[in-house]
């Protein structure tokens, strides 16, 4: 474990892996060219698994590329990198790589919104190894975690509430908070996370958010 990932693992308390389910060599070769080096080793040290108790999981890219399809149609980001999920949160966060932008984009299905982060620069700069640990290194549990009304905390009560999730299983408001929903403890519910993220993508328009990362360096340069 280098320090990168000993940040990720004990200082920011993820460790340790739970649920997890071997990556084949077949899979590895896939993305050999697409996704960084150091994250296929990850992917064949722990597998596809859940961190913190299951608030954030690495994921098969397999698995969300059509849910990620869904989430980007008719956003600026059609066409112009090839995007992956790497890993999601328990409330449905997608965290995703782009071949030519690194960790660029965040979406959070619960509010229908994109967060943008072009990382070219640092990705040409630092290379793909040491981008992703910095990823991993600079992981939060807050980054994956949903609030209520009084900006409570709700994974762990959640946990405690509805049990542990499965690695196919997210907490799922209901009704959605894009129909009304409200983010309370108990409107969340265990749901499929594939099936409730292209529910989800189905209600309206996403919100693209400002790359505050791009402002400021178009600021300063």
């Amino acid at each position: 474990m280098n320090k990168y990932f000993d940040n990720f693992y004990n200082f920011e308390g993820f460790g340790p892996a739970i649920k997890a389910s071997s990556v084949t060599s077949t899979i590895v070769e896939e993305y050999r060219e697409k996704l960084p080096n150091r994250l296929l080793e990850y992917w064949h040290e722990y597998g596809f698994c859940g961190w913190g108790e299951g608030i954030f999981w690495i994921v098969n890219p397999n698995d969300y590329a059509e849910i990620l399809e869904e989430w980007l149609a008719r956003t600026p980001f059609v066409g112009k990198d090839n995007y992956y999920v790497i890993a999601r949160g328990a409330f449905g966060r997608l965290l995703i790589w782009g071949e030519k932008t690194g960790p660029c984009l965040d979406i959070n299905p619960c509010y229908s919104m994109i967060f943008p982060t072009d990382k070219t620069a640092d990705l040409q700069e630092r290379g793909g190894d040491l981008t992703i640990d910095l990823f991993f290194s600079t992981c939060s549990k807050d980054e994956v975690e949903e609030e209520d009304l009084d900006d409570n905390p709700l994974f762990d009560r959640a946990m405690v509430r509805l049990g542990p999730l499965e690695a196919d299983e997210m907490y799922g408001f209901v009704p959605a908070l894009a129909i009304g929903g409200a983010p309370k403890l108990e409107n969340l519910q265990k749901v499929k996370v594939i099936e409730h993220l292209s529910f989800l993508a189905d209600l309206g328009e996403k919100t693209v958010m400002a790359d505050i990362v791009a402002m400021s360096n178009a600021l300063h340069n």
